[in-house]
């Protein structure tokens, strides 16, 4: 099996730029827009098997890419004890040492609901008792909101809930809620809030060492990194060998209502999610660094043939059309000459994971088959 790119290793630095930014992107959605199960265009053919674009370095046309909500397999139904061993202690990320002796009602919040489907994944997703407003997958999607105004915390709501362990990280606050909660009595285990391909085992470990079920947490580790490494060789297959054929793709955040621009780049997450779809990262190529304020002259010099979008970023400037009449300088680019935009769910794109393998193959469709791309509905109505 092909090694992952090296530069997978670079991470998704939540801890300041992405909480600035979807602060300032006034981000007001209560839902996902993950799709329930057998909604997504051709989701029962393996991408090998669909009709590839004949050019995806220059085929015309935007795509959204769907994936399918069949809801988290947790690792019990392999077989896998996740018996919490309490109590558990761990220092987590923040160096707090934080023992947990009751899991029965679980908070796991952060701004992608990674945390969420990771303790779905260890089995325990029956002790979780509220949810953030990213985790609508089956199963979890008629848990009360403890958040609201988008990704703020309502310590109020997490408190009615008498959570007994409360998981989260610095891309959700204030933070101020954080402490209300432990000076309430509340364990608070704080994890990495950086997100890339390579270090989910760094998540789910201390998650499950938290909760006491550290083997169940190897288990998920191994399985999903099998499925990310497998749908890796997957997309290589269909990607053209030759460099110069593949598309160049940027990463472009955009909150439209709130005048919200950014270009995503290195050690930002989009760039080893870029490079797993066998694109160019071209804002890595022209030197930029994690996520900041997009300039004109950087969208000229990138010269993306593919542009990746946040759902909701995408409709908060009225679509592609209003993409081209607000960024001038996407007009200058092959993207936008050609409306190449490819956009996914805001809660699912850069949410690294349980949903890693389907968040790539969905992806992947989009860019390499675009024509079997997209929801079903959206199928019929054409």
């Amino acid at each position: 099996m092909p090694s992952r790119p090296s530069r997978l290793r670079a991470g998704l630095a939540l801890l300041l730029a992405a909480a600035t930014v979807v602060a300032l992107g006034a981000c007001t959605a209560t839902a996902s827009s993950t799709e329930t199960a057998g909604s997504c265009r051709s989701s029962d053919v393996p991408l090998t098997s669909l009709e590839l674009t004949a050019d995806p370095k220059n085929h015309v046309g935007e795509s959204t890419a769907c994936l399918e909500d069949t809801g988290i397999e947790p690792v019990t139904d392999a077989g896998v004890d996740a018996t919490p061993a309490l109590p558990a202690t761990v220092l987590d990320n923040q160096g707090t040492e934080v023992t947990v002796t009751d899991t029965s009602r679980i908070l796991a919040l952060d701004i992608y609901g990674t945390l969420a489907a990771t303790v779905f994944g260890l089995g325990l997703g029956d002790s979780v008792v509220g949810r953030d407003t990213s985790t609508s997958f089956a199963g979890a999607e008629e848990l009360p909101l403890v958040t609201q105004n988008g990704h703020e915390l309502n310590g109020e709501a997490m408190l009615e809930l008498a959570p007994t362990v409360i998981i989260t990280d610095s891309s959700i606050g204030p933070w101020d809620v954080v402490l209300q909660m432990r000076e309430a009595g509340i364990p608070v285990i704080v994890v990495t809030p950086d997100r890339n391909l390579e270090n989910f085992g760094e998540i789910a470990g201390m998650v499950a060492a938290g909760l006491g079920v550290p083997a169940a947490g190897e288990a998920l580790v191994e399985r999903v990194d099998a499925a990310i490494d497998e749908e890796i060789a997957t997309i290589a297959s269909v990607t053209p060998e030759d460099p110069a054929d593949r598309p160049r793709i940027l990463f472009l955040y955009v909150r439209g209502n709130a005048g919200v621009y950014y270009i995503f780049g290195d050690e930002s997450g989009a760039d080893t999610l870029i490079e797993a779809l066998g694109g160019i990262d071209v804002a890595g190529e022209i030197g930029w660094k994690g996520m900041r304020p997009m300039t004109a002259e950087a969208l000229v010099k990138a010269q993306p043939d593919l542009i990746l979008m946040m759902t909701k970023g995408l409709e908060s400037v009225d679509g592609v059309d209003g993409l081209l009449e607000r960024i001038p300088a996407v007009a200058e680019t092959p993207a936008g000459q050609n409306r190449r935009i490819v956009d996914m769910s805001d809660y699912e794109i850069l949410s690294f994971g349980p949903r890693t393998p389907g968040v790539l193959d969905a992806l992947a469709r989009a860019i390499y088959a675009p024509d079997a791309s997209g929801s079903a509905s959206e199928a019929a109505a054409e």
